[in-house]
């Protein structure tokens, strides 16, 4: 896999309630590949990103999938409206600890009121699963 020189940034940063810069995103370096609102897709180094044992914190994983689906929902959610969680519960499979984790956050359901998303997060360089997640997150309308 090769390096993604500039990641997608959507959705754009004058969409209500987005601002990337300052935030867990930024602090991770989790970077956006592809979102849509059915899917979306971003990686995270794991070196900064681990336990004192040296491997990859299971929060961090838990923080990239709910980074994305929460994404993946608010571009569903659409104008004026905004996506939060409202519950996530992550697996651990398996350690990491070197390289990049990528996640994949797929739809579930995608409603008026609220949608779902399960999201695997796998090792980039072995492809195997690290992490499986599920967030649900309800739509409001923006103040």
């Amino acid at each position: 896999m090769t390096d993604t020189a500039d990641p997608i940034q959507p959705p754009p940063d004058d969409h209500p309630g987005w601002n990337p810069h300052g935030t867990l995103i930024e602090k991770l370096g989790i970077e956006l590949l592809e979102t849509t609102p059915a899917r979306a897709v971003g990686r995270m180094p794991v070196v900064g990103n681990t336990q004192p044992a040296g491997l990859l914190h299971g929060g961090a994983s838990a923080a990239l999938a709910e980074t994305l689906a929460s994404i993946a929902a608010t571009l569903h959610a659409g104008p004026a409206r905004a996506a939060v969680g409202l519950d996530l519960n992550a697996t651990h499979h398996r350690a990491v600890r070197a390289g990049w984790v990528r996640g994949t956050a797929e739809a579930v359901h995608l409603g008026r009121s609220t949608a779902s998303y399960e999201i695997a997060v796998v090792d980039e360089e072995s492809g195997r699963r690290v992490c499986t997640a599920r967030l649900t997150c309800v739509i409001l309308d923006s103040a």
